[in-house]
């Protein structure tokens, strides 16, 4: 469900106090219009420069969602915006963004992008989840959608975003960069090119060439066939779940993509 948006002037007082204090004096404020899941999301033109400010009410049920991306930032690769600070103030969680001036990436075939977000992904690939860092586990969060015996399959140390939507690839410069780290998650490096997949689908790429995509990553070509065969059916029984709650033709989309990989990976192992 999204949140309604406010412009930055209408924070509290002290939470705009507190953010002025990271930040220098603030001149003038641009709202954002993209997204849902924040309360603000404003750029800020301050004595500093400019940066990016996205928040939510600390009372609000998502907050934990954006307290793990503060978590997380420090250990993200250099294709994902920086994160400057971390405030919580006047009943509001606040974070402080490099202001990343892009457009979303381009899915389709034949797209100059997709080198772009292969680039990326790889970076991210390399990067190891902390031991210590607070996020959720990948067979814990598919562990609703694949019996018991296939979630040992999910289980690793990689550092996974997991939503590879284009509104989550900004492509600024000849870079894709990273956004949205609201579900960042421990597990099988596998996975990510694996989340890639049903995003390329819903882009317009047959079956094939996605999968063929996803193996452009040793991750992939190195997993288990009967572990790639488990995510398919788990990712199948999620989006058959999400479009059974709702009517959208894209959700609708998705749960037809996602059944037809399924079936791809089955045949696969």
């Amino acid at each position: 469900m999204s949140i309604s948006r406010i412009p930055f002037e209408q924070l509290p007082a002290d939470a705009r106090r507190a953010v002025a204090d990271k930040t220098g004096s603030v001149h003038h404020t641009e709202t954002m219009s993209g997204g849902m899941n924040s309360g603000i999301a404003s750029v800020l033109h301050t004595d500093s420069g400019p940066v990016f400010v996205k928040g939510i009410p600390s009372d609000h049920h998502q907050v934990d969602a954006q307290r793990r991306e503060a978590a997380v930032a420090p250990h993200l690769p250099a294709s994902c915006p920086r994160l400057h600070w971390h405030i919580e103030a006047a009943g509001w969680s606040l974070l402080g963004y490099e202001v990343v001036d892009g457009r979303h990436a381009d899915y389709t075939p034949g797209s100059a992008d997709l080198e772009l977000v292969e680039a990326a992904l790889t970076e991210l690939q390399a990067v190891t989840a902390p031991a210590d860092l607070d996020i959720k586990e990948a067979a814990d969060r598919w562990k609703n959608y694949a019996p018991p015996n296939v979630l040992h399959y999910f289980r690793g140390t990689a550092l996974l975003h997991t939503d590879f939507a284009p509104d989550n690839i900004l492509i600024v410069g000849g870079r894709a960069r990273l956004v949205d780290w609201a579900w960042p998650t421990r597990g099988a490096a596998w996975l990510d090119p694996g989340a890639l997949v049903l995003r390329l689908m819903d882009a317009g790429h047959p079956v094939e060439d996605a999968v063929d995509f996803a193996a452009r990553f040793p991750s992939w070509r190195g997993a288990d066939p009967a572990a790639l065969a488990a995510f398919g059916a788990a990712t199948a029984a999620l989006w058959q779940e999400i479009a059974a709650q709702s009517p959208s033709a894209w959700k609708q989309g998705m749960a037809r993509h996602a059944a037809l990989l399924a079936d791809h990976l089955a045949a696969g192992q």
